[in-house]
């Protein structure tokens, strides 16, 4: 995969007050964090009930949301999930398979559907 070749999308909206999206992507962006994606803010992914909501898609993978996603505590299982879905052909793995931080707050595997936008 190429240096953008798949992306982190983050939510700029969850949460009160202070919006630790930013802060989330500040830290998933700097460059002590891992290569190989791209950090994007994105308006909403209606996640309300469980802030902070963060996605990985990829071109031809399937795409995962997750919630209940600390800014600051889950960066280290975020970064390790990172490694692991830039190393997945169709981008499926099972729950047991993620970082231990992130079991339990997966909102969706959403499936690649190939040839929408051709």
């Amino acid at each position: 995969m190429t240096e953008s070749s798949f992306a982190i999308a983050i939510c700029s909206r969850c949460g009160s007050g202070t919006r630790p999206g930013a802060e989330l992507a500040a830290r998933l962006a700097s460059p002590g964090a891992g290569k190989g994606f791209r950090v994007e803010s994105v308006a909403c992914f209606a996640g309300c009930e469980r802030p902070l909501a963060v996605a990985f898609t990829a071109p031809g993978k399937a795409s995962f949301l997750f919630g209940d996603i600390d800014p600051i505590e889950d960066v280290p299982a975020l970064l390790s999930f990172a490694e692991l879905y830039r190393g997945l052909d169709d981008g499926w793995c099972r729950e047991s398979e993620r970082p231990a931080g992130l079991r339990g707050k997966t909102l969706a595997r959403i499936p690649f559907i190939a040839g929408l936008g051709q």
